[in-house]
């Protein structure tokens, strides 16, 4: 029908593509490696374990598990709407073509509101392992939040470099993980087990949680942080080559190997920890090094710390990519400010990228508080999960009445493309909303209300905000047409 994917339902007044373009330059294998740095095995581990143990107590294996068979689902529906609409902006720009400008602007909104929080989360984590491998003692507060700039100065700069520059430090992130942290991982299930496998289910319900469901429920809350990031790969569909075929392959590649790697990582580690010592742990510690010190020596200290913080840069740096991507798509349509559309003589986006460090600055300075990284993440994540939610969501119901076929796309599945993007919806909700509720045993004993209620609260920001910026729309279009 006409109405069919593949046109644009939008206002035309608000559909200008400005003559900027991006640069095609990239292979299925750089847009692998950006998938597989954003979605990090070591960013997603490494952040959460603290988190993990002090809420849960242990055995939130199995929740790890769970979530990333569920993300794979979501992530098959993102390939199957890359392999028709293989255009920057990726989920923001299927919302506005399947749902129109209205449902166009609550996406962007939330899209950029949620990467962002998710940069910032990233920022302040990587900060702690940057802060870790130049020695510095200034653990909490103030200097946590000065490393955390420097992170994000550090991926600015390597956005605004040369993009052979940029490619090779995302190649050099994947090397590292693969290498050192799997590397790693294998040498201590093999060697320096301590466990029977049994370890990876016990525990659960001892940590701050007050019961075994309360924990398990908490653990898929905290998990969901270790599998996003695989919609990295559609927001550059216009970078590259062939994206109706590369781009669906790199975004289920990206997140079956990071999702494989997480839980081989995840598993080796709990087998090799002390459980006593790492339930003693912080939220904002690092438990980590000490195990890879205690097992192959302090000299393996140093390079192990090396490769967790290269791995950390390659994220930090594919997240202010993706999240530039978005608000350059945004912006080139009328829903922001045309100055961040514009690109350098390299075909960067440059004013997007300095638009979303700067953010991203501000929202380091909710770190001030080093009780708070279980929010950070939070915040970070639930976003995103909303984000989801809405593309599964309005890729559900354009499906079923006829306005989007996915026939037309080079990724088919046929009739099991309706039960996955059903499965994939429904998922997507519960996480958000599990992600949302409020937990008083996952933050600070005195932290404040607005602590507690972050991410209800932010996103109700948002929406409102939105809906006001439509209805003024409106009003204003009646008025000149009227």
């Amino acid at each position: 029908m006409s109405s069919q994917i593949g046109q644009d339902t939008s206002h035309p007044a608000t559909t200008t593509v400005a003559p900027e373009t991006l640069h095609r330059s990239l292979t299925v294998w750089n847009s692998f490696t950006l998938g597989f740095a954003m979605v990090s095995p070591v960013v997603g581990l490494y952040a959460i374990i603290g988190v993990q143990t002090v809420v849960t107590g242990g055995g939130w294996f199995a929740a790890l598990a769970i979530c990333l068979v569920m993300q794979l689902l979501v992530a098959t529906v993102y390939a199957e709407l890359s392999s028709q609409f293989p255009i920057a902006g990726g989920a923001y720009k299927w919302a506005r073509q399947l749902g129109g400008s209205a449902v166009g602007q609550y996406s962007g909104a939330l899209y950029v509101s949620s990467t962002i929080a998710m940069l910032t989360t990233t920022a302040y984590t990587g900060g702690i392992w940057l802060a870790i491998f130049f020695g510095s003692t200034g653990g909490s507060g103030v200097m946590m939040v000065l490393w955390g700039a420097v992170f994000l100065a550090i991926c600015m700069v390597l956005n605004l470099v040369h993009v052979k520059v940029f490619k090779l430090v995302i190649a050099l992130g994947v090397y590292a993980e693969v290498i050192g942290s799997f590397g790693v991982a294998l040498l201590l299930f093999f060697f320096f087990r301590q466990h029977p496998f049994s370890e990876l289910f016990q525990h659960l319900g001892t940590g701050s949680a007050p019961s075994q469901t309360a924990a398990f429920l908490a653990a898929l809350a905290i998990a969901g942080w270790a599998f996003i990031g695989f919609d990295a790969c559609s927001t550059i569909a216009e970078e590259t080559h062939e994206p109706k075929r590369m781009v669906p392959r790199a975004i289920v590649l990206s997140i079956l190997s990071v999702g494989t790697v997480v839980l081989f990582n995840s598993a080796a580690l709990t087998l090799a920890f002390n459980h006593d010592t790492l339930a003693t742990t912080s939220a904002t510690s690092d438990p980590i090094t000490p195990l890879i010190s205690s097992s192959f020596g302090a000299w393996a200290e140093k390079p192990f710390l090396a490769i967790v913080m290269v791995a950390f840069l390659a994220c930090g740096a594919v997240v202010v990519n993706y999240t530039s991507r978005i608000v350059y798509s945004m912006a080139r349509e009328g829903n922001m400010p045309v100055a961040l559309s514009r690109v350098t003589a390299t075909k960067t986006p440059r004013n997007a990228v300095l638009f979303v460090v700067l953010l991203a600055g501000l929202g380091l300075l909710f770190g001030l508080n080093d009780q708070a990284v279980a929010t950070i993440i939070a915040f970070g994540t639930g976003g995103l999960y909303a984000m989801f939610a809405m593309t599964t969501g309005v890729g559900l119901y354009t499906r079923l009445t006829g306005r989007w076929n996915p026939a037309l796309g080079e990724l088919k599945l046929g009739g099991w493309g309706l039960a996955i993007n059903v499965a994939a919806f429904l998922w997507s909700l519960f996480e958000f909303i599990n992600i949302a509720w409020p937990r008083a045993y996952a933050v600070a004993p005195d932290a404040p209300w607005w602590q507690l209620w972050a991410v209800p609260l932010v996103m109700s920001i948002i929406l409102a905000i939105v809906t006001v910026q439509v209805w003024t729309g409106k009003a204003s279009r009646s008025s000149s047409t009227g």
